[in-house]
Formats: structure tokens, sequence, C-alpha cells
């Protein structure tokens, strides 16, 4: 995981990245690989604490959990699984899936897109956010090349390519300057 110094240069505001990709209050919240929860609590913010967050990485979750509560906000649930098991240890269909800054390492990008697709509501979102299919060494953050290697980065086209056959549809594409995007895939029946 990368530190805080630089997380904060490339999302000085996580409340308003969840606000442009279109997260609202009220809705379920899954956030897929929450990591050390620098999202998360900006996602158990704005939706009350109706947010499930789950991560393969126990340590991160623990990580997770003190980000949240130094915000004053709660979780819903905590669920240290892995992301290709999220059907069976979600209790219920979400809204939204947020995965940030994790698609392009994924193995099997589709198996996963049909995984998200089992738990979000019809007319629910799988958010995304991507770096953008720049050289690696063009994306200086502090100082220092920053990112997954040039060639893993997926531009919007490729993550709709591979992500609408599992039943979504892309709704907008929002920038996140300085060097990511997000992409909103609306589920579809």
């Amino acid at each position: 995981m990368p530190d805080r110094d630089w997380w904060s240069v490339l999302w000085p505001d996580p409340a308003l990245v969840m606000r442009q990709i279109g997260v609202e209050p009220g809705m379920i919240v899954l956030d897929l690989c929450c990591g050390d929860g620098y999202f998360t609590a900006a996602l158990a913010k704005r939706v009350a604490g109706r947010v499930f967050a789950l991560d393969l990485d126990a340590g991160l979750i623990e990580q997770a959990k003190a980000e949240v509560a130094g915000v004053g906000a709660t979780v819903r649930q905590w669920i240290c699984a892995d992301a290709r098991d999220m059907g069976a240890v979600l209790p219920e269909p979400v809204d939204y899936v947020l995965l940030a800054n994790t698609f392009h390492g994924v193995p099997d990008q589709a198996s996963l897109a049909r995984a998200v697709r089992s738990v979000t509501k019809p007319g629910g979102s799988f958010g995304l956010l991507n770096w953008h299919r720049q050289p690696r060494e063009q994306t200086v953050v502090l100082g220092q090349p920053r990112g997954p290697k040039t060639e893993m980065r997926m531009a919007p086209d490729q993550v709709s390519t591979v992500v609408e056959p599992a039943g979504f549809r892309t709704s907008k594409i929002v920038e996140l300057p300085p060097f990511h995007y997000g992409i909103v895939l609306e589920a579809i029946d």
C-alpha cells in the first residue's frame, strides 16, 4: 500500500471523489479491496455507515478500521475474504461497488466483473478508479514515478470491454486529476 503522504497528494478530497463517481447518501455500498481504508472512511460518512468493507489482508482491515473510526464513521461489516468470494460472504445485494486502484492487477478481470454483478442490485453501479493509460514515468508523485507498470494500465474503453459482458453498461467517465479517472458502470438485467 502507498503511504498516506502520496495518497493525500493524489486524492486530497476523497469525499469529493465519492460524490463525483455517484455514491449517494442512503446507498448500500461495498468497498471491494478496501485496503487501508482511505476511501472507506469517505464512503462510510457519505452513506451513514451503510458500507461493507472487504479485503483479503486482515492487517489492512485493522488499518481501515482505525481510519474510519478517526473520522467518526462506522461500517456495517468488515469482511476478511478473497474478492472472488464476495457473493458467498456478502449478506445482501448492494447499490454500489467501489474498486479503487486495483482492477489493473486482477488476474481474471472478467470473472471478478461477474462476481461484482452477482452482488449488485439491478440499476446499481460498479465504480472503478484507475490510473490513466500513460507512461509510469509521467505519473510522478512526491518526486517519484508511481502507480502500476505502464503496460498494466487500462483506458476506460478497455475496462468497458471487460466489464460490460458481465451485465453492466458504462454510464459515465469522470476525470480525477492529476492521473486518474473513474468509470461507473450500471448493472442491467
